[in-house]
């Protein structure tokens, strides 16, 4: 009788050992601040926000206060994990060959802000953006680095990047931007957050403001189609070079025709260089585009 009294001493001693160390593992949890990171998909940014103050995705016809909303968003993330820290805002964007534009460079050197870099194709378009943002948020939430995720954006593709997360026990926040009409981030992403909160008119409104229109000079004369031909074939080098003969895979299906993002970047910079509107000469427009793919043929 005595050996087991004994036994049980012994076994009540490391129960009470081991209820010492949870409290003390507890304790310190309990010192420990969650903490937040806040990820934003720029493009879905600049387009709903655009759409939504400025009446116009086309990035070349507003101006973005980055740093001051980048400054909001931070306040607003404060408001919502009140016993929270900050780790950083993690900004997705699109690059040509992943080189910072200047925009993208001055966001990057703002503190607390990492930028990330996915490429853009010949029609503007974000590739790769979506899995770095998969990437980020699941190493982030496997290794304990964040508990909470506010993700701004609407893409459908980001569902993986929230079940990822999920999946090592992170919290994911969906911001949304205020859509003038229906909704502008796909129903399952929607489904899959933890929560989900809009941001309207007036939270966004001081941060964006339209381009004038570039005034051209009243009375200017009017190019001929020989000199808007060879603007057209001077523009095409300089897009040649910018993105490279790769480019051409996607531009050459659609000949004559140029996509909607490459006809307008053609139009905008060619008025600059004549310094002269080609809205509505209908046939300074074709002698526009006829330089830019004569230019074009010669490289294939």
């Amino acid at each position: 009788m005595e050996v087991m009294n004994d036994d049980l001493a012994a076994l009540q001693a490391r129960i009470d050992r081991t209820n010492e160390l949870l409290t003390r593992m507890l304790a310190e949890v309990a010192k420990t601040p969650s903490t937040h990171a806040i990820f934003v998909d720029a493009g879905y940014l600049y387009a709903a926000t655009g759409r939504l103050v400025a009446g116009t995705e086309d990035r070349r016809a507003f101006d973005l206060d980055a740093e001051g909303l980048i400054e909001a968003l931070i306040d607003k993330a404060r408001q919502i994990f009140a016993d929270s820290r900050l780790l950083r805002v993690y900004w997705y964007d699109g690059a040509r060959r992943r080189i910072h534009t200047a925009e993208q460079q001055g966001i990057a050197e703002l503190p607390d802000v990492k930028v990330r870099l996915g490429n853009l194709n010949a029609n503007n378009q974000q590739k790769g953006v979506d899995s770095l943002i998969r990437t980020d948020l699941e190493s982030l939430a496997r290794h304990r680095a964040i508990s909470d995720a506010a993700l701004l954006g609407g893409d459908e593709d980001l569902v993986s990047a929230v079940e990822a997360a999920q999946g090592y026990g992170a919290r994911v926040h969906l911001w949304g931007i205020e859509a003038p009409e229906g909704r502008n981030q796909a129903e399952p992403l929607l489904w899959e957050v933890d929560s989900q909160r809009t941001l309207d008119l007036e939270f966004f409104k001081p941060y964006v403001s339209r381009r004038a229109a570039p005034a051209y000079e009243a009375g200017a004369t009017r190019p001929t189609r020989e000199d808007v031909r060879f603007i057209g074939a001077q523009i095409a080098a300089k897009w040649l070079s910018s993105r490279g003969r790769e480019a051409l895979v996607e531009l050459l299906p659609g000949h004559p025709y140029l996509p909607g993002s490459v006809d307008q970047d053609l139009l905008v910079e060619a008025e600059g260089m004549l310094q002269y509107s080609l809205r509505g000469q209908a046939d300074l427009r074709r002698a526009l585009r006829d330089g830019f793919w004569e230019h074009i043929r010669t490289q294939y």
